[in-house]
């Protein structure tokens, strides 16, 4: 009998190991609860769409079937959405955040309003990667970014704060090749900027290629010839904005010097976790772990594919743990670089 205990202990163990693990698999947790997606920006824009997608979706995937709804929580560029995840929301696993992607940005350069900790959020997922791009009303006297470096009188560009697309686009030209904008900032979202844009408030906007591509009123600009693009983020020309050079390509014509560069490079980084999705740091990993799994699932589904792609929706998610170590990597930069951020980020 004695030489049948230790084979039975390892069982007893085994036992134990995989009836945890099967736990955290069917824990019951969710069943009867609501999970909230807190967007960062107002309804209507590309990042509301892609929340309430997601949201359609994911509910299914995660065991007991919880609701998933969206609030949206505009402010300061996703900064108030940010803090109030990371402070504020129960950190339960029933509470969500879809920032800005430029959301980063506030936080290297040091802006008091940021309470949270990026890199410390339990990251879920990212629906695509994105570039940015800065566009123009055709009527106003730019025809190109070159004559807005030579323009005495900078145009007027619409933004909902320091992260936003058109803010960190126009940043970034005016500290590679001497671009200046004239922001003027509050707005809730991209909809309410397209708005303004159409009654010539401000002239120009900046927007992330995928949402501009997707949705109105800028579908309708585009066959209207509305505007025109002044520059795009990417490093190569998106087929779609053919005539507006990249970033990289006016960093090469203006001769920017290095250290721009790097503080550019570090600024477009954003590209990479477009739409992200996390989780507020002490939610207990186990959630984390359901949450990851059921938004792998989801953004293969077939449904929620056919209808991104009739909502116009780019799909290229990243997985939670991916973009948990690139924030990591992000949010370490030289602090030349830092520094000069900084400055770029006074209000």
């Amino acid at each position: 009998m004695r030489r049948f205990l230790p084979v039975l202990i390892v069982w007893g163990i085994l036992l134990v190991f995989f009836g945890r693990t099967a736990s955290a698999q069917t824990d019951p947790f969710y069943k009867g609860k609501q999970i909230r997606i807190v967007v960062g920006l107002s309804t209507g824009g590309g990042y509301d769409r892609a929340a309430r997608l997601i949201s359609r979706h994911i509910g299914k995937y995660i065991p007991g079937n919880p609701d998933v709804i969206v609030q949206n929580m505009p402010g300061a560029g996703s900064v108030t959405a940010a803090n109030y995840v990371w402070g504020v929301a129960k950190p339960d696993g029933t509470t969500v955040l879809m920032p800005h992607n430029n959301v980063y940005l506030s936080q290297l350069a040091g802006q008091s309003e940021v309470k949270f900790d990026l890199p410390k959020f339990q990251w879920i997922g990212s629906l695509e990667k994105d570039d940015m791009m800065l566009f123009i009303r055709a009527d106003a006297p730019y025809k190109s970014i070159r004559d807005v470096v030579k323009a005495k009188e900078p145009p007027k560009c619409g933004s909902t704060g320091a992260g936003s697309s058109d803010y960190v686009m126009s940043k970034i030209l005016e500290e590679t090749i001497g671009a200046k904008i004239n922001h003027v900032l509050g707005y809730p979202g991209s909809s309410e900027i397209a708005l303004a844009v159409e009654r010539g408030e401000v002239a120009c906007q900046g927007l992330t290629v995928s949402t501009f591509f997707a949705r109105e009123p800028f579908l309708t600009w585009i066959k209207k010839g509305f505007v025109r693009f002044l520059a795009q983020s990417g490093r190569k020309r998106d087929s779609r904005l053919a005539d507006a050079p990249t970033v990289h390509e006016l960093m090469n014509e203006f001769k920017t010097p290095a250290t721009k560069r790097r503080v550019a490079e570090a600024m477009l980084q954003g590209g990479d976790w477009a739409r992200s999705m996390m989780a507020p740091p002490a939610t207990p990993i186990e959630r984390v772990k359901i949450l990851r799994a059921a938004y792998e699932k989801a953004v293969k589904d077939s449904d929620l594919l056919a209808e991104a792609k009739k909502l116009r929706i780019e799909v290229n998610p990243s997985s939670g743990e991916e973009l948990q170590s690139t924030a990591r990597e992000v949010m370490d930069q030289p602090p030349e670089v830092v520094e000069q951020i900084k400055k770029l980020f006074v209000q």
